[in-house]
């Protein structure tokens, strides 16, 4: 998905295991909601995940659907991860993929890539439309790397019960589970549903954790943690989340990384790499997507 311009998500700290809370800035986008929870004024990434976007809950009326015009990205990698509905991925590699719930799309962009999302080809019925959104960096020495692009079906990530708990393992291990999503820096990437009463405490293994509240109530050291937002866990500290309410949970993590600097949809240790990243497309220099015909402008 392109990146929009929204105000930074307001943030506050918190006592004992949580650092700090984030709480999103929605946005727009043809007629459906994004919460933007990373990055924000206070944290710029958990880990490697530089972008968090909640897409959604939102219905479609027949003949209409999300379209994301082809656009460009440099230095990360994208996973689409969906609750509800269904979105084409199209490439300059030349893949074509639907993304349907519990299935991965790895996108990696590295030296560049450039891709379309749009709504499938049904649209003769109400369709819905729910997920998240998130961008890595990518590691330094790999920012160059070749474009590449893998689909993971719901069949091939590691789903159980834990403590009650119901644990999918989008990326990394957990539990004694790994996942087969092929990632270039370690980290964590966890789906929990988790019925009211239930507890669970998160693998301390990564060095930087937080969990997001996709729908219900959880609770952290006797602090509530409701729908649309986000506690950063502290380093080196136990976090159990215990459950108010049936709760729908994503926990994201992983090893620390140098602050990066983001344009539109590129992401660099460099501000000259950026630049070049930006000509390149003002004067189509970046691969072109079969069957598209359309592109999202540079921004002023």
């Amino acid at each position: 998905m392109s990146y929009h311009d929204a105000p930074a998500p307001e943030c506050s700290a918190s006592e004992g295991s949580v650092e700090l809370v984030i709480e999103p800035k929605s946005k727009e986008l043809g007629g459906f909601t994004v919460r933007r929870v990373l990055p924000s004024r206070e944290r710029q990434m958990v880990g490697p995940f530089i972008f968090f976007d909640h897409m959604g809950p939102a219905e479609f009326p027949p003949g209409k659907g999300i379209e994301v015009r082809p656009h460009p990205h440099i230095g990360l990698a994208t996973v689409t991860y969906l609750f509800d509905g269904e979105i084409v991925h199209r490439d300059d590699l030349g893949f074509v993929q639907p993304i349907q719930p519990g299935a991965v799309n790895l996108m990696t962009a590295g030296s560049g890539i450039v891709h379309s999302e749009r709504a499938g080809d049904d649209l003769h019925s109400t369709s819905r439309l729910h997920g998240i959104q998130s961008w890595m960096a990518l590691p330094e020495d790999d920012q160059e790397c070749e474009a590449a692009f893998v689909h993971y079906p719901a069949t091939d990530l590691p789903a159980f019960e834990h403590d009650g708990v119901r644990v999918t393992v989008i990326i990394g291990e957990a539990f004694g589970q790994a996942s087969p999503v092929a990632v270039r820096a370690p980290m964590l990437y966890l789906e929990l549903r988790m019925p009211a009463g239930s507890e669970i405490d998160l693998p301390a293994d990564y060095e930087e954790r937080a969990a997001y509240v996709v729908e219900g109530e959880v609770c952290i050291d006797r602090a509530s943690l409701g729908a649309g937002l986000m506690a950063v866990a502290r380093q080196d500290q136990p976090l159990k989340l215990s459950a108010a309410e049936d709760s729908h949970v994503m926990i994201v993590g992983g090893a620390h990384m140098e602050k990066r600097h983001i344009w539109w949809n590129f992401v660099s240790t460099s501000k000259e790499r950026i630049e070049q990243a930006r000509k390149d497309w003002r004067e189509g220099r970046f691969g072109k997507v079969p069957g598209e015909t359309e592109f999202i402008p540079l921004p002023d």
